[in-house]
């Protein structure tokens, strides 16, 4: 049973930046895809990033677009998740989540994942 952590999340003011990092046990990193989600009180849980297991694809919500940027190194089972100019609309708990592979692109829905990380803060201060 594939087991995510996330660390790296964080109080940070309002143009500033955090890099999550998304650490993975298990021998069969490699082929999964790695989403990011976030979720802000009371709100539901959005989509932010996603890799392919390959590393070769990914996608972005519209909202971050141009100021994050998501990145894997199989070597070291660890999917990052670069966070740059950060608003105060980005504080949430951020999640990553796996999906074992499949013939589909990376998803963006987050039903379809199979496992998840317990997830870290992250604060925006304006």
């Amino acid at each position: 049973q594939e087991q995510l952590v996330e660390s790296g999340g964080g109080l940070v003011q309002a143009g500033g930046s955090l890099r999550l990092s998304c650490a993975a046990s298990g021998r069969t990193f490699s082929s999964y895809a790695i989403g990011w989600f976030r979720q802000a009180p009371g709100k539901e849980r959005d989509f932010v990033a996603v890799m392919s297991f390959s590393g070769g694809i990914s996608y972005y919500a519209d909202s971050v677009k141009g100021r994050f940027t998501i990145s894997r190194d199989n070597a070291r089972n660890t999917v990052y998740l670069q966070m740059n100019s950060l608003k105060s609309e980005d504080t949430a708990v951020y999640y990553c989540a796996g999906r074992r592979r499949t013939f589909s692109p990376p998803s963006k829905i987050a039903a379809d994942y199979d496992f998840w990380g317990q997830g870290t803060q992250v604060t925006v201060s304006s």
